[in-house]
């Protein structure tokens, strides 16, 4: 039996996670010369434990393409999984939630860190039914940081307004 737990799946390492996909490959379409279109080097992996599903074809080289739809399936697996998080559990969050030493949550996409902090602030936000003031207090940070957290890519701020509108909430304005 797989665990379903995205904890567990972040932790893998990439042969282990690849082993857990169906692995496609085929011809992309579009622009790149005759041997894009003569070699199949478009990847496609199905998450079979999560349903996730992610491509990529822009490179000619399917290792190149590998590597990067593991990249976009750990992304996915922070973006979509939400681990459920008990309101006892909240208070321990502070800790994890990896602020600065100025007691704010600023990390740039390209820190390793971005996308497992991602995940966590969904967690909590979705465990607080997508109160913006109610996570942002249990992750120790102002309400203000948290929104400018969520604007750093436009997925987390994509997949925070889903969990809003799913808990009846109205949708964060893009300014």
């Amino acid at each position: 039996m797989v665990d379903s737990r995205r904890s567990v799946w972040a932790g893998l390492t990439d042969q282990e996670l690849l082993r857990q996909c169906a692995v496609d490959t085929y011809r992309a379409s579009g622009p790149g010369g005759q041997k894009r279109n003569k070699t199949s080097s478009a990847v496609r992996l199905r998450h079979l434990p999560s349903g996730l599903i992610v491509i990529a074809e822009e490179s000619r080289s399917q290792h190149e393409n590998r590597a990067r739809a593991l990249g976009r399936l750990r992304q996915a697996l922070y973006l979509k999984v939400r681990e459920e998080m008990p309101a006892e559990s909240l208070a321990a969050v502070t800790a994890l939630a990896v602020p600065g030493r100025d007691g704010r949550l600023a990390l740039g996409r390209k820190d390793p860190r971005f996308w497992p902090a991602v995940g966590l602030v969904l967690d909590v936000l979705q465990a607080t039914g997508a109160r913006v003031a109610d996570a942002a207090g249990a992750l120790g940070i102002s309400t203000a940081n948290l929104v400018d957290f969520l604007r750093t890519d436009a997925k987390v701020w994509e997949q925070a307004n889903h969990l809003r509108t799913r808990f009846g909430q109205k949708p964060l304005r893009n300014f």
